[in-house]
């Protein structure tokens, strides 16, 4: 049989095997995060189009070349969002958040969508989980969100992390660095691309992937030469505070964020993959945003971390994902009256939190015990004409053979705690 469609291009399907690993690394993250006190939001997978031309400027790639953008029935333009800072802003700012309690630390995890090659560990839609911190200014608080970072990693068990740290100033000073590197890149012969982004996105010349850009951009002008007062010493805040907890780092003036909103601190977690380098995480400050929204001034930080790009690197780097619990009970019936009393039992069991399942699909004894072994349940109780009748039953532990005799009325969960105790010799 022919289907009548396949999925498009650069999306993908999570399929249950996948999506309970995606669960426990997007676990493992908001656990780690709520150590921190960060607190959770949503917002609408759609906003306004000119939500994310102001944020990510209209000379980005983003803006230019990957946002999915249409008019809907009201005539108005809006986009599926690219990334989730400028949405988290945007509803900060309505909702009033940034008037209550200081700082105000966020989470979310949200998908996105861009239009784009899709390539290793990155498709059109793709998933991030984004943190967020409004209200300091304080470098206390990007070294903070840097340690958090760390410690997620860490705790997901990715192996040979390395941390980049760059500062690439305020509006002011970016304006005479913005000058030098114009001048610099105007004398070199540039891909394409790169032409296009001399006038228009300069800094992006200096993240280009092309071998020559690469070159080029190795020998330019460095933008901590042009840092300000004020955004020196808050780069040495940084820079000492990660000193003093011990965190190692390495100082990369080539680092460049894709969103015009990014200002002084910029971070980059990543790891290698057969000599490649990937970014697992990146993020950095964006003091001027809340500016560009209509609002008064709102210091703010973030950091966005890729979930494919994470389960990519944990797959080949053979870390065991903690997820998909085995079945506890799986009650095998042999008749009508058998499986519908069958299902009495798996109810009584979820809600005392043991999972368990019944047979849906009117198969053989034997048949359902092959079932149970495969989707590797702990026990399997029997149940048949005669065990209603006895009011008792029998519980095999699948993986040693050895079985109990439970009570199958009042006492049913009574026996069946009994023998979990047993199992783990109280």
């Amino acid at each position: 049989m022919r289907l009548i469609s396949s999925r498009i291009r650069g999306m993908k399907d999570l399929l249950p095997e996948e999506s309970e690993k995606w669960i426990a690394v997007c676990e493992t993250i908001r656990s780690e995060a709520r150590l921190y006190d960060f607190k959770f939001i949503r917002t609408p997978v759609i906003e306004h189009t000119e939500i994310f031309e102001r944020s990510a400027g209209d000379s980005s790639d983003i803006v230019n070349k990957e946002m999915y953008t249409f008019t809907d029935k009201g005539g108005r333009s809006v986009t599926l969002r690219p990334e989730g800072t400028a949405g988290v802003m945007r509803a900060v700012l309505e909702n009033g958040l940034h008037n209550q309690t200081l700082p105000l630390k966020l989470m979310y995890n949200s998908s996105c969508y861009r239009y784009e090659k899709p390539q290793a560990g990155r498709y059109r839609e793709f998933f991030q989980f984004g943190l967020e911190i409004f209200g300091s200014s304080s470098p206390l608080a990007d070294t903070e969100l840097i340690c958090l970072a760390g410690s997620i990693l860490q705790r997901l068990g990715i192996k040979n992390i390395k941390l980049d740290i760059n500062s690439i100033g305020c509006v002011n000073c970016r304006k005479n660095y913005l000058e030098a590197i114009k001048t610099y890149f105007a004398e070199k012969n540039l891909c394409e691309t790169c032409k296009i982004r001399l006038e228009s996105n300069t800094l992006r010349i200096l993240d280009c992937k092309n071998s020559k850009c690469k070159e080029i951009s190795s020998k330019a002008p460095l933008v901590t030469d042009y840092l300000c007062t004020e955004c020196e010493d808050h780069f040495n805040g940084v820079k000492d505070s990660l000193k003093s907890l011990g965190i190692d780092y390495n100082l990369n003036p080539r680092i460049v964020r894709g969103l015009d909103y990014y200002s002084r601190t910029v971070f980059e977690f990543s790891t290698d993959i057969e000599d490649t380098s990937l970014v697992i995480c990146g993020g950095g400050r964006y003091d001027g945003l809340s500016e560009l929204f209509g609002g008064s001034y709102l210091p703010a930080l973030g950091l966005g971390i890729g979930i494919e790009r994470v389960l990519m690197i944990m797959e080949h780097q053979k870390i065991n994902f903690e997820h998909n619990e085995p079945l506890e009970v799986y009650i095998a019936a042999a008749d009508d009256k058998s499986r519908l009393y069958a299902l009495k039992l798996c109810e009584l069991l979820r809600k005392s939190s043991v999972s368990a399942e019944a047979d849906l699909l009117e198969r053989s004894l034997k048949s359902q015990l092959k079932y149970a072994d495969k989707v590797g349940a702990y026990y399997t109780i029997f149940l048949g004409q005669e065990e209603l009748e006895k009011g008792e039953a029998k519980m095999r532990e699948m993986n040693s053979k050895k079985e109990y005799i439970i009570s199958i009325g009042e006492k049913f969960l009574e026996d069946f705690l009994s023998v979990q105790l047993k199992k783990f010799g109280l």
